[in-house]
């Protein structure tokens, strides 16, 4: 009886906690403990919940004792929490390239891309074709030399002063580097040339953007929940249930107690009533005597 009564106290005060287990020198304490019943069995049942970080060895198997009970280890359980958090994203990716021509950008340019945010969330990208754009990272001066003729027909002397000393071609001055003469009927007939620099400018580079899009995720809750269950038996030392039955006295049964009192009792009387008897015989006869004398 007394250690049915200590199961029920173990029953009424069992614990629940809310905190992750903690771990003190490799192992774990339980966030919850239950005591009950199954069937005639004692059980205890202790819950741990778990973090990728502990080591599921510091869980206790071993045998312990408890309110006059051993409770060993019948089965251990474990359920596994993950709960992701997914968003949309969007990544923009900038490279250099030589030329404009999208023909020898799309290579450099890979289909998808795998991300790690800031913040932890992770995910594969899809390129978006319609966001590329090129543009000019800088542009640099060429000059070059030009040159134009010019034919003067008709002059009346070799004389350089009638030619003209600069001419317009193509949007840009040119200056006479040259003059060939020749002379026919008395005309002279003169084949100029005209030099000039012209400049250009031109990109030395281009810069690519491209943005990739797509969803990342983030791991916001990663526990396991072990469960151990404990089957708990009498103690060594301790006479278990049957036992203890065997020295009570069962309801509505005989006391063998009393075949042992009744006797002693009988015997008790029977000296009583005796000695009363011969008492009062030895009474008799003293009376007798002093009446005969």
């Amino acid at each position: 009886m007394k250690r049915t009564a200590a199961l029920c106290l173990t029953a009424l005060l069992a614990c629940s906690m809310t905190c992750p287990a903690l771990a003190t020198s490799g192992a774990l304490y339980p966030v919850e403990v239950t005591a009950y019943m199954e069937g005639d069995s004692p059980r205890l049942k202790k819950v741990y919940i778990l973090t990728q970080a502990d080591d599921p060895a510091g869980i206790p198997t071993e045998d312990f004792d408890r309110e006059g009970l051993t409770y060993t280890l019948l089965d251990v359980t474990r359920q596994d929490h993950v709960e992701t958090d997914t968003r949309d994203y969007a990544e923009t990716v900038t490279l250099e390239s030589k030329t404009k021509d999208m023909d020898a950008i799309m290579p450099q340019l890979t289909a998808t891309l795998e991300v790690t945010t800031e913040e932890g969330y992770t995910g594969v990208l899809t390129l978006d074709t319609a966001s590329i754009q090129v543009e000019a990272a800088g542009y640099s001066t060429s000059t070059r030399t030009v040159t134009a003729a010019r034919t003067y027909p008709n002059l009346s002397d070799a004389d350089v002063s009638l030619i003209p000393k600069t001419i317009e071609d193509g949007g840009r001055t040119l200056e006479l580097a040259d003059v060939q003469w020749q002379e026919a009927g008395g005309f002279y007939t003169a084949s100029a040339s005209y030099t000039g620099t012209a400049s250009s400018k031109y990109a030395t580079g281009y810069t690519v953007t491209a943005e990739y899009s797509g969803e990342v995720s983030r791991t916001t809750n990663d526990t396991a929940t072990y469960i151990a269950i404990f089957s708990g038996a009498p103690a060594q030392g301790e006479a278990p249930d049957s036992q203890a039955a065997l020295t009570s006295e069962p309801a509505g049964s005989l006391d063998l107690r009393w075949l042992l009192v009744l006797p002693l009792g009988a015997a008790a009387a029977g000296l009583f009533f005796g000695g009363k008897l011969l008492l009062k015989k030895y009474k008799s006869k003293k009376n007798w005597r002093e009446y005969t004398k």
